[in-house]
């Protein structure tokens, strides 16, 4: 089978040479209009890069004044409860009203010092409140006992352990 000679018509030859220049011209447009939008998205993710950048930096901000608020407010916590338990009741055989009683007389007297006073302070002045409770002595269903503090948690609400003993 033979090719026809189109390369000797001239109206092949403008035909192709038509087709070809129009195919380079429509490259070159598709080209542009690619890189126009190429170069439209890089500079949108660039200005969200920025953004995000400037977010991260404005949270980190945000944060370390939250952390640091939260580290002042910790520090100028206050006693706002006061919960007293006696531990060593049932050896006396004393009923849990009169030892609930008691809790509470204890509470009423702490209550009246430290109350709505600063953590720091209340923690600096233990020994005195140590030496506060077991200076005390209670009278139990007609018999005198006196405290013991065993342990004494400070937060803000302060939890004190008493033990008994009867005085004789």
């Amino acid at each position: 089978m033979r090719i026809p000679p189109y390369f000797k018509s001239p109206l092949w030859q403008r035909f192709f040479a038509g087709a070809a220049i129009g195919g380079i011209i429509s490259w070159l447009v598709f080209f542009y209009m690619y890189s126009i939008m190429q170069e439209k998205l890089i500079n949108k993710v660039h200005e969200q890069l920025e953004s995000i950048k400037d977010l991260e930096e404005e949270n980190r901000l945000w944060e370390a004044d939250y952390n640091r608020l939260n580290d002042k407010n910790q520090e100028r916590l206050t006693v706002q409860e006061i919960h007293v338990t006696l531990t060593n009741f049932l050896p006396y055989r004393l009923d849990r009203l009169s030892v609930a009683e008691a809790a509470e007389k204890i509470e009423d007297d702490l209550k009246s010092t430290l109350l709505s006073k600063d953590l720091e302070t209340v923690y600096e002045s233990r020994s005195l409140l140590k030496r506060t409770i077991e200076n005390k002595v209670l009278e139990i269903n007609k018999k005198k006992y006196m405290l013991e503090v065993t342990e004494i948690l400070y937060y803000t609400n302060l939890q004190v352990e008493v033990k008994l003993k009867q005085v004789r």
